[in-house]
């Protein structure tokens, strides 16, 4: 554009001024609101995935600690076991006036093994429902994902179909995007 007024259009230009005057065609309208929409939803499904990954690594990591707790119960069990065994062996050599001694330690180790035992098993199964939470979490970011990539190729056939005008891609469109919302509510239904 030069400084007297002149102003050369490019096919480009007019194109762009037809449809903010004429407000465009109905399809082209439509498919970028709905592309808009999709989006959207698109972000909110990928921020679900990615909060229920973060939960998955989280439930893991209380897994993980759990077992650890319960490995350190059973290598007390282990040492009590051991003293217990110490404690038989010194009975059946001590003289008889030794032998009520160790008697009553072997039985007191008897019980804190016992102690100890439920313990572990308890910490063991706090671990398996540490697992069972972390796995539905896993399950979940899955669903997430599956479907935002859904959405995001429905997203793809919109461009194509506002290239191209092709009707068949639009309703594609729709088609693929209806699967990504079913995908999405399975997953906000914990399917």
């Amino acid at each position: 554009m030069s400084g007297d007024g002149f102003h050369v259009h490019g096919p480009h230009d007019h194109e762009i001024e037809h449809v903010v005057e004429h407000g465009g065609d109905r399809m082209t309208n439509q498919i970028a609101m709905f592309t808009a929409i999709l989006a959207t939803v698109g972000a909110i499904f990928a921020y679900m995935g990615g909060a229920t990954q973060a939960n998955a690594g989280l439930y893991k990591n209380d897994a993980a600690i759990k077992k650890t707790e319960a490995a350190n119960q059973w290598n007390y069990f282990q040492a009590k076991s051991t003293k217990q065994s110490l404690a038989e062996l010194a009975r059946d050599l001590a003289p008889e006036d030794k032998k009520a001694t160790y008697q009553a330690k072997a039985e007191r180790y008897e019980k804190e093994k016992n102690e100890i035992k439920e313990a572990a098993d308890k910490l063991e199964a706090e671990a398996r429902q540490w697992d069972e939470q972390s796995e539905q979490q896993m399950h979940l970011h899955h669903r997430w994902a599956q479907a935002t990539t859904v959405l995001q190729v429905a997203i793809a056939l919109a461009a194509i179909a506002l290239l191209t005008k092709k009707k068949w891609l639009e309703y594609a469109m729709f088609g693929v995007a209806g699967l990504g919302g079913a995908i999405g509510v399975a997953a906000l239904c914990h399917v």
